[in-house]
């Protein structure tokens, strides 16, 4: 198990990880409060200004898988990797709009997830199930693959077992979390994501300057990559691949990026993370300090390119930043970042945790289980479930294969846009109906799951029927390929709204316009 372990690199991880244990455990003496009820544990009372969100945000959405799976993409396909990119700058201006106006619903009415939002403006509880549900089954293998994250690290500084031994680092890792995130709640990743983001960001600028200066500059770099993609094509390993699109790969690329960009903030973590806010004005200030976090993404996804440049050999594209830190960085600093990426596992992976405990507690387990729980008991409650959500990703990991997580994940955007319209459209108007939202979400739900299914695996994209309505750079015969998600939504409000012109929503109006500005 340790007989190719880089001990250098491991000992400075270690340390890393220790510190943030401390912290993790200490959190809960920060902004002290009682964390017997879930409002404090699962949301830090909301009390978090705007630059503890900003940290929070930045720490729950920039995650480990984010750092090897973008990078991983760009190593494989090359541009069509970058999509990621424009995804979460357009999602900016969309919640400087959105997002102050649900915080100031949520706290006017003591909400804490987007289904209780629901209940509240709909008053369908069939709804808010479906609401909690999605939520829930969408963030299981998020979390799983933070894990595979953090398994592409600890294999990268040399650990290796067979049965047992094989998953024994990273459970190590999570029993530690569970436990600082049960005592601590939402306090411990906020703290925790200060370390996290510096760490990433001294990780990223070193990248940028001394692995360029080693390769001969970007020229090289570019030049490097672009021969690697055509070696690709010219070997059949991927269909298409290149420094820029190619014609097939527009159709992706717009609308993953529209696609993602609306799915993101419904998941139950990222508005966790939004709803800890202090105020409206500190989710306004993120809104316009995040994009500082799209520009290091759009570094990070170069670090493909400057594996294929160095030349780095890997069985799975997954591999490759872990390999490219080896070649590039010495030993301690190898170490330093493989922590920086580690924690960009462990601090979504906690939020995410508790963002499904409080869904599943508030909206689950009391109104169908245990109508009459008391604030010490939700607390109980989210706490526990907080622990089963942690061993639940493990499984994932120990007995099912890392690409049936990542399918998962893939199909999980598909789901979480599909509630969209119920959120967003209820912050604004009131045409549309609880039961009119619940069958266009069912038909969302099944269509995009539908179209995901290939008859051999799951995909993200699908091509549609009718040839690209275009001429000049894209071939007019090439079929149309859009995001599922995208093209189950559209369906999914169709219904909604030719249905609300027969259902009328009979639920008061608790989205008055000065709850917008505060």
């Amino acid at each position: 198990m340790f007989a190719h372990l880089n001990v250098v690199a491991t000992s400075v991880f270690v340390f890393f990880f220790a510190l943030v244990t401390v912290l993790g455990f200490l959190a809960s003496r920060w902004k002290q409060a009682s964390l017997d009820s879930i409002g404090e544990w699962g949301l830090g009372g909301r009390q978090f200004g705007p630059w503890v969100t900003w940290f929070l945000l930045g720490g729950d959405l920039y995650t480990a898988y984010t750092v090897i799976a973008v990078p991983a993409l760009v190593y494989g396909v090359g541009a069509l990797g970058f999509f990621a990119v424009p995804y979460t700058i357009i999602i900016y201006p969309f919640l400087y709009f959105t997002m102050p106006r649900l915080w100031a619903v949520t706290h006017k009415h003591h909400y804490l997830t987007a289904a209780d939002f629901i209940l509240g403006r709909y008053g369908n509880r069939a709804l808010e199930l479906a609401v909690a549900l999605t939520g829930l089954i969408a963030t299981m293998p998020y979390i799983a693959l933070q894990l595979v994250g953090l398994e592409k690290v600890i294999s990268a500084l040399g650990f290796s077992g067979e049965g047992v031994y094989a998953h024994a680092p990273i459970t190590l890792a999570f029993v530690i979390l569970a436990l600082y995130t049960y005592k601590s709640g939402l306090r411990a990743p906020a703290l925790i994501a200060f370390v996290k983001d510096a760490m990433i960001y001294v990780f990223i600028i070193a990248a940028v300057f001394v692995i360029p200066y080693e390769l001969g500059g970007w020229g090289h770099i570019f030049s490097a990559a672009s021969e690697a993609y055509v070696a690709k094509v010219a070997a059949h390993k991927v269909p298409a691949a290149g420094l820029t699109l190619a014609p097939s790969q527009v159709g992706p690329y717009i609308t993953l990026a529209i696609g993602s960009a609306m799915a993101l903030f419904m998941y139950p973590h990222a508005l966790t993370g939004t709803l800890a806010a202090s105020s409206g004005r500190a989710i306004r200030f993120n809104t316009m300090t995040l994009p500082a976090y799209s520009f290091a993404l759009g570094l990070i996804a170069l670090l493909g390119m400057m594996a294929l440049a160095a030349h780095v050999k890997v069985g799975s594209p997954t591999d490759a930043v872990p390999q490219l830190v080896l070649w590039a960085f010495p030993d301690w600093f190898a170490g330093f970042c493989f922590a920086g990426i580690a924690l960009g596992a462990l601090v979504p992976a906690a939020v995410m945790s508790i963002g499904a405990a409080n869904t599943f507690t508030r909206n689950v387990w009391k109104p169908f289980i245990h109508p009459g729980m008391t604030p010490l008991e939700e607390s109980v409650v989210a706490k526990l479930t907080s622990l089963i959500v942690k061993i639940g990703a493990l499984l994932v990991i120990f007995f099912m294969p890392t690409q049936f997580a990542l399918d998962l994940q893939l199909l999980g955007g598909v789901w979480m846009v599909q509630i969209f319209p119920a959120l967003v459209f209820g912050l604004f108007t009131r045409r549309f109906s609880g039961w009119a939202l619940l069958v266009g979400w069912a038909a969302g739900i099944v269509v995009g799951t539908g179209l995901s299914w290939t008859g051999k695996a799951w995909a993200p994209v699908h091509k549609l029927a009718w040839d690209v309505p275009f001429y000049g750079p894209l071939d007019s015969h090439l079929g149309f390929a859009a995001y599922n998600g995208l093209t189950a939504l559209l369906l999914n409000v169709v219904i909604a709204a030719v249905l609300s012109l027969v259902l009328r929503s009979k639920a008061p109006d608790e989205t008055k316009p000065e709850d917008y500005w505060d």
